[in-house]
């Protein structure tokens, strides 16, 4: 999460003071947060509308998206069985089993379940209930404190509730003091590194969260032991390691373009700060992106792309940035989905930001095509949990803005399913509709591969086989604005 722990009056990029009384609350506030949400998905929801799973469909007529390839095949059936799709071919020839409950697919496409590859996920009975309305069937939770968060999602894993499957890295490693306190592990020399990594393993986390704030022998020491336990290492690039280096080294995902300000001030030939300056962070260099040889920066892409890191940008949250306001306002589109005390969250923490300018996200959106046509793996995620970042909506507004960026619709839909899918492991079951792969799908009115905003016209999602109609999802939204205490007449 590209925390702001700064009182910045007026934008000044790279500028940052430190407010410990808004971090003490905001700890306060989450940990309140965590405890009702884990109450709320026991006892305090509604009567779900999740239907009663039958056993098999058939979904006739349907155009399904191949996003591997990057081609709609037009009239097929697909069997699902269970949690798995059992049988996909032309409708003329493939055969529904006759106890197979009927789907006409006629004028609709079938695509995979999209993922959210940044998430911090809290108040789940609200967020889960978003999250399926909205095709998101995946989420990787980067950073949340293991007791709450592994609980969490061995839950949603086996099928518990309503919400979509995760992955998670649990507690973050940062450096001492760490920027977030409630939710990593502050760490000084390689070796706390490496044995902080070995207690992350033994808890069963997925992934290894890197912070701003390490050192870089202690970076180094902690990738390498994450590697010897086979867990990848995500995260921020720290303020004292060089983006090409964090790579090398063997970060795994590179999160939020941080780091890419030193890139641009090295091409410039410019001094690059070296310390976390909060949200601001390197603002000056990003408005210089124009200067910058691009050929130069192309090889930089490359190089990184050598190195088989991929990047999940989240522009999405740094265009939410430039009305920062709206926290003080108390005044959102899609307020009425957001609890009380997730709200005083965004204003415990993010309430004295100031608006970011537009530059910084348009800027990022153009670096994000500049590394798409490198062929550096990008994964759509939105890093949920900052104001105005709303779960499962978000994920759509990331894709538009990659878009409106001169990213292709397929290369965007890939990111949003198959290439974080097979990152997270799960290549062999989830991101890509075809036979013998999980049921969790999103059908919608019209092709994706035209336009990526296609994606949002859901008909109906499957959830591991689980099938939710028009209705249900609308059913799904009300409930969602029940449980954050914003229910309609």
């Amino acid at each position: 999460m590209p925390h702001d722990r700064s009182s910045m009056g007026r934008f000044t990029p790279g500028a940052c003071r430190t407010r410990a009384s808004a971090t003490r609350r905001l700890a306060l506030l989450s940990l309140l947060v965590l405890t009702n949400s884990l109450a709320c998905g026991a006892t305090a929801a509604p009567r779900t509308t999740a239907p009663a799973p039958a056993s098999v469909y058939s979904i006739t007529d349907i155009t399904v998206i191949d996003v591997e390839r990057g081609v709609a095949v037009p009239r097929q059936t697909v069997v699902v069985e269970g949690d798995r799709i059992t049988g996909i071919g032309a409708s003329a020839r493939q055969a529904a089993p006759g106890r197979a409950r009927r789907i006409d697919g006629r004028g609709l496409f079938l695509m995979p379940g999209l993922v959210d590859a940044h998430v911090h996920y809290l108040d789940p009975p609200v967020f889960g209930r978003l999250m399926i309305a909205n095709g998101v069937l995946l989420v990787r939770d980067m950073g949340m404190p293991n007791d709450y968060i592994l609980k969490m999602r061995d839950g949603l894993n086996r099928g518990e509730g309503l919400g979509p499957e995760m992955v998670a890295t649990g507690t973050v490693l940062d450096g001492d003091p760490p920027l977030v306190p409630l939710i990593s592990q502050g760490i000084k020399t390689p070796e706390e590194g490496r044995d902080a990594v070995r207690k992350q393993a033994a808890a069963g986390v997925d992934m290894i969260k890197v912070y701003s704030r390490l050192d870089p022998d202690v970076f180094r020491a902690i990738v390498e032991e994450a590697q010897k336990h086979g867990l990848k290492a995500v995260g921020h690039v720290p303020e004292t390691v060089d983006l090409e280096d964090a790579a090398r080294t063997g970060l795994a995902s590179s999160e939020h373009f941080f780091g890419f300000d030193r890139v641009i001030a090295g091409l410039l030939g410019a001094p690059a700060t070296r310390r976390y300056a909060g949200m601001g962070a390197g603002a000056d260099y990003f408005q210089r992106l124009g200067e910058v040889d691009t050929a130069g920066l192309q090889q930089v892409y490359r190089r990184i792309r050598a190195t088989g890191m991929a990047v999940c940008p989240t522009v999405v949250v740094f265009k939410s940035a430039t009305d920062m306001k709206a926290v003080q306002r108390d005044s959102f589109p899609r307020r009425e989905y957001i609890s009380p005390a997730v709200f005083d969250i965004w204003k415990s923490q993010w309430s004295q930001q100031d608006d970011l300018p537009e530059y910084i996200w348009r800027n990022w959106a153009r670096m994000v095509g500049g590394l798409s046509g490198a062929g550096v793996p990008l994964m759509v995620g939105t890093d949920l949990l900052f104001p105005g970042v709303f779960p499962g909506y978000a994920v759509h507004e990331e894709m538009a803005i990659w878009q409106d960026a001169g990213i292709a619709p397929p290369e965007i839909l890939r990111s949003a399913t198959l290439v974080p899918a097979k990152f997270m492991g799960l290549g062999a079951r989830l991101g890509s509709v075809s036979e013998g792969m999980m049921a969790s799908m999103v059908l919608v009115r019209a092709n994706p591969l035209e336009d990526v905003r296609n994606a949002g016209q859901i008909e109906g999602v499957f959830k591991r086989g689980q099938y939710f109609d028009r209705v249900d999802l609308d059913r799904l939204l009300e409930e969602a604005k029940t449980l954050a205490g914003h229910s309609t007449p």
